[in-house]
């Protein structure tokens, strides 16, 4: 029997369950589509209800115009026999009905009293719902002896004069019933929408299973993260040899040529830029050793770019409550991003990193360069996974601040971007003892 693909032992010994990230990826997709398939049935359902109105609209306008330039109803209403216009078109009113597919067809007078009604026994009694004052249509939502309708009245003239009122109507039941059909369209939709999204779902699953396996979706963060350390700090400490090398081979090449002085002092100038930094790091009583080696390297970094570093560690700044690997992720991607932005920007460029302790007793990081600065329209984007104002190249662009973002949030800390100069600061809350 197979174990369980995402479990892990918790310390009183209990197993404790936890989601690998392709079933996290799931879960994700497989929501996402059936809020997406809920939305696009509710959009189907309200405009399906908007056009069924929109048509009872429609057919109950034609309807009563069709009726109110009758010839004959406006000869019958004109002479002022209502018995004689009831038992004409009485008849012919309740044959419309059933052609035009209508609640009610009203003949009346031009006081309102109806000539004509679906309910033979209503005829003679008052009209139920709004006459215009003047000779024009009007199409309404009202509630009559049928219940609530959308109902259209129409004038009839003869000789210029208004003889009476045509009113055609489809009740709101009669609306609703039209939409059935509709409905079960919309439904069909859905369902086909939402099978086609699972199907998805299993395919992103099976996709990043096939990268991550059943790791985690922290321990896949975890991962990334520690590449992302040994990248940045590979870069460093590259550099820094790079830097020393060079100076070595200097001097070696003057004490060669029997210049000691130079070669003594380009030695002596060495070693005194590297304590400076040094110095730095190791006043801070609560320092983290990696990432000072990480300060050294890309102190290194900068100078091999022609970009001037400077550093400001305060002794008092607090402990990190990041981990050494996540400290270097954040630190690391911080100051490889301001050193890409100072030296694509203009003279002097330079970059500088800054340890302090917040009013709250936080742990702020604060990385800032001469670049050009962030465009105000991609300002919300760059912390996205996968963005980049820079084009993409082997070392993988559009990870370092989107990684910076996830663990400094996991962390309940803060990470913000300020301009004039641009900097991204970073706020940690207290190591607890």
């Amino acid at each position: 029997m197979a174990a369980p693909d995402d479990d892990d032992e918790s310390e009183s010994g209990m197993t404790t369950r936890t989601r690998s990230a392709a079933s996290l990826v799931f879960v994700a997709v497989a929501v996402a589509v059936a809020l997406l398939t809920l939305a696009i049935a509710g959009i189907l359902i309200a405009d399906g209800q908007r056009s069924a109105r929109s048509e009872a609209e429609r057919v109950t306008q034609a309807v009563a115009q069709t009726v109110a330039d009758s010839a004959q109803v406006a000869d019958l209403l004109a002479a002022g026999d209502r018995d004689l216009a009831s038992a004409e078109l009485q008849p012919q009113v309740e044959q419309v009905i059933v052609d035009a597919r209508v609640d009610f067809v009203t003949i009346m007078d031009p006081s309102g009293i109806r000539i004509t009604h679906r309910d033979a026994e209503r005829i003679g009694e008052r009209y139920l719902g709004s006459i215009p004052t003047t000779s024009r249509a009007l199409t309404e939502e009202f509630t009559g002896t049928l219940g609530p309708s959308i109902r259209t009245i129409v004038p009839v003239e003869s000789g210029g004069a208004v003889v009476g009122w045509v009113s055609v109507g489809v009740t709101i039941g009669s609306i609703a019933a039209t939409l059935g059909p509709r409905i079960l369209v919309v439904v069909g939709i859905a369902a086909a929408l939402l099978a086609a999204g699972l199907v998805g779902a299993v395919v992103a699953r099976r996709a990043t299973r096939q990268v991550t396996g059943d790791l985690p979706a922290g321990a896949v963060r975890d991962a990334v993260s520690s590449f992302e350390s040994l990248r940045t700090l590979g870069e460093a400490l590259r550099a820094q040899t790079h830097e020393h090398g060079n100076r070595m081979h200097t001097a070696i090449a003057l004490l060669e040529l029997g210049r000691t002085p130079e070669a003594i002092e380009i030695l002596a100038e060495t070693s005194r830029q590297s304590q400076v930094l040094v110095d730095e790091v190791a006043a801070r009583r609560e320092g983290d050793p990696t990432v000072g080696a990480l300060l050294l390297g890309k102190a290194s970094q900068a100078k091999e770019r022609g970009i001037r570093w400077r550093s400001r560690i305060e002794p008092d700044a607090p402990r990190s409550v990041l981990s050494p690997v996540d400290a270097v992720s954040v630190v690391g991607n911080l100051i490889d991003n301001a050193l890409d932005a100072a030296a694509g920007g203009p003279e002097p460029r330079w970059v500088e990193i800054r340890m302090t302790r917040t009013e709250e007793d936080e742990l702020e990081i604060a990385v800032s360069d001469s670049g050009t600065g962030v465009p105000p329209d991609l300002r919300r984007r760059i912390f996205e996974h996968g963005f980049s104002t820079k084009p993409a190249g082997a070392e993988g662009r559009g990870v370092g601040l989107a990684l910076v973002a996830a663990i400094v949030d996991d962390a309940g800390g803060s990470l913000t971007l300020d301009h004039d100069p641009t900097t991204f600061r970073v706020i940690l809350p207290r190591r607890e003892t």
